[in-house]
């Protein structure tokens, strides 16, 4: 499987990269925004997107609804990991078009379930 990571933060798509690896995932692309995220998206084919809600230049609310509205990816299961853990975030990101959501920090089975999951679901 091939996985877009979305997070403006470095660190964060380090631990997602390394967390997907020890899943035995290790064919990801990364991007720093929800525009850089199209762009990435764009260019090549990807299986699954995790992307952060809070990002600058475009946040992972508009860059989930800009996924949904595309033919091309619409189709993609995207998890939204992020630190926002109120019930109205969670059901805004709902709303966006998310697939599953997952609050951080988390543990390697929890990104586990909630692949296999989404993955179901689609």
């Amino acid at each position: 499987m091939r996985f877009l990571i979305v997070d403006d933060s470095n660190t964060m798509r380090r631990i997602l990269v390394n967390t997907l690896r020890k899943l035995g995932h290790d064919d990801c692309v990364e991007a720093r925004s929800g525009r850089e995220g199209i762009e990435r998206l764009a260019e090549s084919p990807v299986d699954m997107v995790i992307t952060d809600c809070n990002m600058p230049e475009m946040d992972g609310l508009a860059f989930v609804r800009a996924v949904r509205a595309n033919r091309a990816t619409r189709h993609l299961p995207v998890l939204m990991v992020t630190s926002n853990a109120a019930a109205a975030d969670i059901l805004d990101a709902r709303s966006a078009g998310i697939t599953s959501y997952v609050v951080k920090p988390f543990s390697v089975e929890t990104i586990d379930t909630k692949i296999r999951a989404s993955l179901k679901s689609e």
